[in-house]
């Protein structure tokens, strides 16, 4: 057994969220860690809402409500979302705790103590036209690299490359239009040059071990020709407090320090919470994170990779005294830097890029009130963007979930267990095999290594590819076989045969299918007999803040009782009744309606 930890991005609070960004964070994450659950690992998979920041700042601004008003609310709604998408958190809390304030300032501490931590003036943008200071991002102007406009004053999302607010070509506020205006103060800048050794040192050894995808380990080792001290201080209200700068009120921790920390701090809060209720010791965090025996996977899309390999990285690497300056861990002791850095590419809408603001957006909410979940968390899972930029578009939804989904996997569910009703009532008991039995049989118990090892690695559209597969090969068994053709009494034993190795079949195949579509293999797993938990599912508890005492609510779940990644016999005698349908055939005058929502024109999708 190895400890796991699934740590998966943190959704931004400044509004729901959209169907591109669970498709980088929540459904990959979650297919993982229920797998690694079922083989019997032990897995603690954390998020929360990261919620400080300007961009809060301006939409509570907008709304006129207090940035934590607009925090509590959307941390409420991405909540109720993750929950109904099955999302299998052991603990979905948020950074506005105090716990998180508490690890971010210990944490902070311990990086200035040993010297990673370095007083700096930089110049500060402020908005002409509002008077508030804007952070990088909500500046943008033209790459001075390559030529890329629009350009965030934090990042080009052309060439990949770092950037700072005043290198940009004719530089703006994303909020007024207009030219920000430049002014020096102090702040706190993380040490990345007496990191860097270390850090490339640490990329060299992934590179080598192969595990990580291409695409993420050449643009983390290209992060490392432009490394330079990175600000982790900012001028603003809302954010943790900065240690020893209490008398300047104004000055906080940025979101690039704060929000990483998220997965430490939410583990220590999961242990916490687990004591309180008599489940274990605070301390248990610790298995996940001081322990180097254990493995942990970060989650994300791929504009959040320089967070996870080179910023995140080096915050641990500076709190365990790895660098030049040397140094020794604070009182967490010596944390882990991650095993893998699992980022998807980006998912874009009828082929246009997700905005908010302009329209071209699609909420978890709004899919989920209309179509069922699984079908969201198919499309994710078989053409979602694993290696490369995917497009969601409605045709090609209806048509999976209606030809893949219904025809094919529910079809087959179907027909089989309406045999078994209408003939038997139960699951026959089968006389002698067949080698056409045998063989479907030995096939789909293949599939349990076969599938295994494409989503231990993270090729988890091959993993749901190849349970389609063989559930295409159970369709092509039922026409070969013919069982509802076989009605004379001399026929009964093969029938029963036929039968049963058709539902020992769609078994297997539904313990593959329960990590992906966790929903419809619950109600499966019911038809056939079982509990209809063979996938446990997450819940929304309604609870307060460890240490303020302030109403919080939070995704945890009891995940403990794992149905197996193997075979598991089904037992001749269980009653079958004539199931109902697992999947919604959709009318194909969805799409024409969905694009009209979208206010798309004829021609324009």
């Amino acid at each position: 057994m190895t400890n796991i930890l699934s740590a998966v991005a943190w959704p931004y609070a400044n509004g729901p969220r959209h169907i591109g960004h669970v498709a980088g964070f929540g459904v990959p994450s979650d297919v993982f860690s229920r797998y690694k659950r079922m083989v019997g690992d032990d897995v603690l998979m954390v998020s929360g809402t990261d919620e400080h920041g300007t961009p809060v700042l301006v939409a509570a601004d907008k709304e006129g409500i207090t940035p934590e008003e607009l925090a509590d609310r959307n941390n409420r709604i991405i909540v109720e979302d993750l929950v109904a998408l099955g999302l299998s958190y052991d603990l979905f809390t948020r950074t506005t705790t105090k716990n998180h304030e508490h690890v971010v300032q210990d944490m902070f501490r311990t990086c200035r103590d040993n010297g990673y931590m370095i007083v700096r003036e930089m110049p500060v943008a402020i908005d002409p036209e509002t008077g508030n200071t804007l952070p990088d991002r909500y500046i943008e102007g033209t790459c001075p690299l390559c030529g890329y406009r629009p350009a965030r004053g934090d990042q080009c999302d052309s060439c990949g490359n770092q950037l700072d607010p005043k290198d940009l070509i004719e530089p703006v506020s994303k909020i007024s239009g207009k030219a920000p205006i430049f002014k020096d103060t102090e702040h706190y800048f993380l040490d990345l040059p007496a990191l860097a050794q270390r850090l490339g040192e640490w990329l060299d050894e992934v590179d080598e071990s192969g595990t990580w995808r291409p695409n993420v380990i050449s643009f983390s080792k290209h992060l490392l020709e432009d490394i330079r001290p990175r600000a982790m201080t900012r001028d603003i209200t809302w954010g943790i407090p900065v240690p020893g700068w209490e008398e300047y009120p104004n000055k906080r921790l940025y979101v690039w320090f704060d929000a990483v920390i998220g997965y430490l701090s939410a583990s220590i809060e999961w242990a916490r919470r687990r004591e309180l209720n008599g489940e274990g010791s605070r301390e248990d965090w610790r298995k996940w994170w001081n322990d180097g025996a254990a493995e942990s996977y970060y989650f994300q899309g791929k504009d959040n990779i320089v967070f996870h390999s080179q910023i995140w990285p080096a915050e641990l690497l500076a709190y365990n005294g790895e660098g030049s300056l040397g140094g020794k861990p604070g009182n967490m002791e010596r944390l882990n830097l991650p095993t893998q850095v699992v980022a998807s590419e980006f998912l874009t809408m009828e082929g246009k890029k997700f905005s908010s603001s302009k329209g071209v957006v699609i909420y978890v909410r709004d899919v989920l009130s209309r179509y069922q979940p699984d079908a969201l968390r198919y499309f994710i899972s078989v053409a979602g963007p694993e290696t490369s930029d995917s497009d969601f578009t409605w045709s090609e939804f209806v048509r999976r979930n209606n030809s893949e989904l219904v025809a094919g996997w529910g079809n087959l569910v179907n027909r089989c267990c309406a045999m078994i009703a209408k003939n038997f009532g139960e699951i026959p008991t089968p006389g002698e095999l067949e080698d056409i039995d045998s063989r479907l049989l030995a096939h789909v118990e293949e599939g349990f290594t076969t599938v295994g090892d494409f989503i231990a690695t993270h090729h988890q559209r091959a993993a749901i590819s190849e349970i389609m597969r063989l559930v295409g090969e159970a369709n092509a068994y039922v026409s070969e076989t013919e069982p509802f053709k076989m009605k004379d009494e001399s026929q009964r034993e093969r029938l029963a045969t036929v039968l049963w190795t058709l539902i020992q079949v769609i078994s297997d195949l539904n313990t593959m299918m329960s990590v992906f579509l966790p929903h419809s293999s619950n109600h499966i797993d019911a038809v056939l007999g079982g509990d209809g938990m063979i996938a446990p599912m997450p819940k929304l508890v309604e609870t307060t803040d460890l240490d303020s005492g302030k109403p919080q609510v939070i995704i945890t779940g009891d995940y403990t009782k794992q149905h197996p990644w193997a075979r598991v016999a089904v037992r001749p005698g269980t009653p079958i009744s004539k199931p109902k349908p697992a999947f919604v055939k959709l009318d194909p005058s969805i799409v024409d309606e969905e694009l009209a929502r979208l206010g798309f024109g004829e021609g324009e999708a």
